[in-house]
C-alpha cells in the first residue's frame, strides 16, 4: 500500500515538475530503447514524458509499477519476465501496443493475468513463446475488449475454445501459428464479426469439415495434417480472399464457400492427384461432400460448381502428386492468371475429356491464364489441343522436363481445325502459342533446334541452357529475331562454328557461358546488348571492331574462365576506359610467354606488361640471328681449314 502512495506521489511530482518546465505534458514523441543492456530490472531514470520503450533481449524477471503516462508501445520481448505486479500496468492509460514475447508467462498466469486487465486500451499484444497452455491463455485474455491485434505463436495451446475470445470480440487479426491445436470447438471464431485474419499454421489440425467464417479475408492453414476442406453450399457471401492449405495431407481439391473473393490459392506439397484419375478424385470429393452434409441423395457436382464461380487469380498446385493434368476442374477457373504445376509426376498432358452430346472432342479454355509452370515434371509431349486452349499464355516455364521442339513439317498447319491435329504428336509445337512471351527450355535434353522452331510466337526471352547435345540449325530464331531482348544459350558445349544467330535489333541479355566459342558472331553487332556474359569458354581475344560497336550500350560483361592473350587486348582498353563493368574481373587472367597475369594487374599497367613481352621477343630473335651467323662461320672455317689440309696431302703424294 505505501509503496503504491509513493509510486502515485512520484507520478504526481513528475508531471506537475514538467508543466512547470516546459508548460506542456510533452513536447513530441519520445523513444528509448534500452534494448540488448543485460538489464535485470527497469531503470528508475525513464523520461516520464516517453511515448515508446523498448526493454527487450535484457535479464527483467519482475516487473513493477511504470510511471509513465504517455506511453503508448512497451517492448519487454525476450526477457525472463514470469512475474508482474498487479499494478504494473495501472498508470499507463495510453498504452496500445504491448510485446511480452519470449519470456516465462506461464509462470504465475493468475497474478500476471489480472495485471494485464488494468489495461484498458490495449490494441496489439504478443504473447508469443511463454510456454502458455490453453488455461493461462484464457486468464491472459481477460478484459481485452479493445484488442485489435493477438500474437500467440509457439505455446502449448491444445484446444481452442468457445470462451477463449468471449471477452475480445473485437480482434481482427489472430496468429496461433505453431502450437500443438488439433480441435477448435464451434463458436471460437464465429462471434469475431471483424475478424479478418486468422493464422493457424503449424499445429495438428485434422480436417475442416465445415468451415463457417465469412468474415475472414486471409486464412492460414499450412503445415497441419488435413486431409479435407468442405464448406457447406449456401448463398452467403464470404470475404475470402487468400486461403493457404500448402504442406498438409490434402487428397481432394478443397470445396471452398459457392460466393467468394478467393484470389490465391496456396496447395503445394500435398497428395492433391494421387488417385487414379481426376474423375475419381471429383467423384470421391463430392461423396465425402454429401457424407457430411447429410444429403442422402446426389444432387450435382459440388466441387465444380463452386469452383466456377471462384474469382481465383493464383493457384499454386507444385509438389502434389498429379499423374495427369486435371483439365476439367481448372478450365473451371476463368479468371486463373497464374498456375504452378511444378514437381509432379506427369509424363504427357492429353486431351483426357469427355466429348460432348455430338460425339465431338470438346475443346475446353483457360482464357485468363498467362504463367504457366511446369518444371520438373518428366514432360515428354503435350497435346497440341492443351497448347490451343492457352489463349493468353505469356509465360511457359518447361525446364527439367524432356521436351523436343517440333520441325514445321512434323506438325499440322495452324489453319487446321483441332479434329485434324496430331494429338499423339512426340514433340511440342511452339508456334500454336501466339501470345507466348517468355519461354524457359533449360535441362530438356534438347537434340535439336530446327529452323522456325518458334515462328509466330511473340518471344522476348529464351533460355536453352543446359541441353548439352543441342545442335542449332540456321534459321532457328528465325521469326522471333525482332522481338527476343533474352537470350540463354549456355551449358551445351557449343563451338562458335555451330553457334548460328540472326541479326537481332532488340537483344539486349546475351549468356554464352560454359561453351567452346572462341568467338563473339559478328551478327550480334547490330544488338543493342547491356549484358553480356561470355564465362568459362576458349577466348584468347575478342574482336575489337564488334566491341567497339557493342559498347554504346553495353553496361556489364563477364569474362572470368577464358585464356585471354594479354597483349592481343585492346577490346579491354576499350570496355576498360568506357568504365563498363567487369564484375569478375578480378578472376579473369589472360598470359604473355612468361606466364599468366591476373586482369587487374594487367589493367594497372597494361604496355609495361607487353613492353617486356616485346623486348623479350626482340631480344630472343636476336640471340638466335647471333647464334645462326656463329655457326656459319665456324662452319665455313672448317670447310675451308679442311680443303687446304686435303690439297697439302695431295700436292705431297705426286713429288
Amino acid at each position: 500500500m505505501v509503496r503504491h502512495m509513493f509510486s502515485n506521489l512520484l507520478l504526481l511530482w513528475s508531471l506537475s515538475h514538467d508543466l512547470y518546465i516546459t508548460g506542456l505534458p510533452h513536447h513530441e514523441p519520445q523513444e528509448q530503447s534500452w534494448n540488448n543492456q543485460s538489464l535485470d530490472s527497469v531503470p528508475l531514470d525513464l523520461d516520464v514524458r516517453l511515448r515508446r520503450l523498448d526493454l527487450s533481449n535484457n535479464f527483467i524477471r519482475q516487473l513493477h509499477t511504470l510511471a509513465l503516462p504517455y506511453l503508448e508501445q512497451l517492448d519487454l520481448s525476450s526477457n525472463q519476465l514470469d512475474l508482474i505486479s498487479e499494478g504494473a500496468f495501472e498508470n499507463l492509460a495510453r498504452l496500445e501496443k504491448l510485446n511480452l514475447s519470449r519470456n516465462a508467462l506461464n509462470n504465475n498466469f493468475g497474478r500476471n493475468g489480472k495485471a494485464l486487465q488494468t489495461i484498458s486500451r490495449l490494441k496489439s499484444l504478443d504473447i508469443s513463446m511463454n510456454g502458455l497452455r490453453d488455461d493461462a491463455m484464457e486468464v491472459y485474455l481477460r478484459n481485452k475488449s479493445s484488442l485489435d491485434q493477438l500474437k500467440m505463436t509457439g505455446n502449448a495451446l491444445t484446444r481452442l475454445s468457445h470462451s477463449l475470445f468471449k471477452e475480445s470480440t473485437g480482434l481482427r487479426a489472430i496468429t496461433i501459428d505453431d502450437n500443438q491445436i488439433s480441435v477448435i470447438e464451434q463458436g471460437t471464431f464465429e462471434p469475431l464479426v471483424h475478424l479478418e485474419m486468422l493464422d493457424l499454421a503449424r499445429n495438428n489440425l485434422a480436417y475442416i469439415c465445415d468451415f463457417k467464417l465469412p468474415q475472414v479475408k486471409y486464412l492460414n492453414l499450412s503445415q497441419n495434417s488435413v486431409e479435407f476442406f468442405v464448406t457447406h453450399e449456401n448463398d452467403q457471401m464470404y470475404r475470402l480472399e487468400i486461403l493457404d492449405l500448402s504442406h498438409n495431407k490434402l487428397i481432394y481439391f478443397p470445396i471452398v464457400p459457392k460466393m467468394n473473393r478467393l484470389k490465391y490459392l496456396y496447395l503445394q506439397n500435398n497428395m492433391v492427384g494421387a488417385l487414379q484419375s481426376e474423375a475419381t478424385m471429383v467423384s470421391q470429393a463430392n461423396a465425402l461432400y454429401r457424407e457430411i452434409m447429410g444429403e442422402k441423395t446426389p444432387r450435382k457436382n459440388n466441387l465444380h460448381s463452386n469452383w466456377r464461380l471462384m474469382p481465383l487469380t493464383y493457384i499454386d498446385l507444385s509438389y502434389n502428386h498429379f499423374t495427369s493434368f486435371p483439365l476439367e476442374t481448372l478450365s473451371r477457373l476463368l479468371k486463373l492468371e497464374t498456375l504452378n504445376f511444378s514437381d509432379n509426376c506427369l509424363q504427357n498432358i492429353t486431351w483426357n475429356i469427355r466429348n460432348d452430346q455430338s460425339g465431338h472432342r470438346r475443346q475446353l479454355f483457360f482464357p485468363s491464364l498467362k504463367y504457366l509452370d511446369l518444371q520438373s515434371n518428366g514432360l515428354a509431349s503435350i497435346s497440341p489441343l492443351f497448347l490451343n486452349a492457352l489463349t493468353q499464355i505469356e509465360t511457359l516455364n518447361l525446364q527439367d522436363n524432356s521436351v523436343q521442339p517440333c520441325a514445321p513439317m512434323e506438325h499440322f498447319p495452324s489453319s487446321q481445325p483441332p479434329h485434324h491435329m496430331n494429338l499423339n504428336a512426340s514433340c511440342v509445337v511452339f508456334g500454336q502459342l501466339r501470345t507466348l512471351k517468355h519461354l524457359n527450355l533449360k535441362d530438356n535434353n534438347i537434340e535439336m533446334l530446327h529452323p522456325n522452331t518458334f515462328q509466330k510466337t511473340s518471344l522476348v526471352s529464351l533460355n536453352l541452357a543446359s541441353n548439352a547435345h543441342m545442335g542449332m540449325q540456321e534459321g532457328s530464331l528465325e521469326g522471333v529475331q525482332e522481338t527476343l531482348q533474352s537470350l540463354i544459350i549456355s551449358e551445351i558445349n557449343m563451338t562458335t562454328s555451330e553457334l548460328s544467330l540472326p541479326c537481332m535489333p532488340v537483344l539486349t541479355e546475351l549468356n554464352v557461358s560454359n561453351n567452346h566459342l572462341d568467338g563473339i558472331p559478328s551478327s550480334l553487332s547490330c544488338s543493342p546488348l547491356r549484358r553480356i556474359d561470355i564465362r568459362n569458354n576458349r577466348f584468347a581475344t575478342l574482336n575489337q571492331s564488334l566491341i567497339l560497336a557493342l559498347s554504346v550500350s553495353l553496361n556489364v560483361m563477364y569474362i572470368s574462365g577464358n585464356y585471354f592473350n594479354c597483349c592481343d587486348s585492346k577490346w579491354l582498353k576499350i570496355l576498360h576506359e568506357l568504365k563498363i563493368k567487369l564484375p569478375d574481373v578480378s578472376d579473369a587472367v589472360c598470359f604473355t610467354s612468361d606466364g599468366n597475369i591476373v586482369m587487374t594487374e594487367y589493367l594497372r599497367n597494361p604496355s609495361v606488361n607487353c613492353l617486356f613481352h616485346t623486348k623479350a621477343q626482340e631480344v630472343h630473335f636476336g640471340t638466335m640471328i647471333i647464334i645462326v651467323l656463329f655457326v656459319i662461320v665456324i662452319l665455313t672455317v672448317f670447310i675451308i681449314i679442311t680443303r687446304k689440309a686435303c690439297f697439302t696431302q695431295t700436292s705431297f703424294s705426286v713429288t
